[in-house]
């Protein structure tokens, strides 16, 4: 497995921003009203996310035993929650592309806008977290481990 690279996360996002626009298109009068807090459930995820990239680096560097299945499962979450976070990222930006406009048209729209901005801003913080959680789980390189071990070489 390889790590997300930025062109991973620049698609998935253009595919979110394609669908959603699509989706809110054709189905915005049939759609219920956005919650407020939709988006918020990302941002729970990062901040989990980096108390997590916390810990796994902190044990890296003060050379405790981490486990490698425990460390794959982390990048494994942190991969998948980085896509997730920039396809609904770009989901949430063309909620936003769609309402903002409508806004003096629709009522709707201006709660609908709220809610969609609370869910790019908590989806942007989820790729971050999961990216700084990626880092974390890197080997460290030898110059990193030497300093880790104590010894001033």
């Amino acid at each position: 497995m390889h790590f997300t690279r930025p062109r991973d996360l620049v698609v998935a996002g253009l595919l979110g921003l394609g669908l959603g626009y699509l989706l809110f298109q054709t189905a915005y009068g049939s759609l219920p009203q956005l919650p407020l807090l939709a988006g918020v459930t990302f941002a729970v995820l990062a901040v989990i996310e980096v108390v997590l990239a916390f810990s796994i680096r902190s044990r890296i560097k003060n050379g405790r035993v981490v486990g490698a299945i425990g460390v794959a499962r982390s990048v494994a979450l942190a991969k998948a929650s980085s896509l997730a976070g920039a396809f609904m990222a770009g989901a949430w930006l063309a909620a936003l592309a769609y309402l903002f406009p409508r806004r003096d048209e629709l009522v709707a729209a201006v709660l609908d806008t709220r809610a969609a901005a609370v869910g790019v801003v908590s989806a942007a913080a989820l790729v971050a977290a999961a990216l700084w959680l990626e880092h974390c789980c890197r080997t460290p390189r030898d110059h990193d481990r030497e300093r880790t071990r104590g010894t001033t070489g």
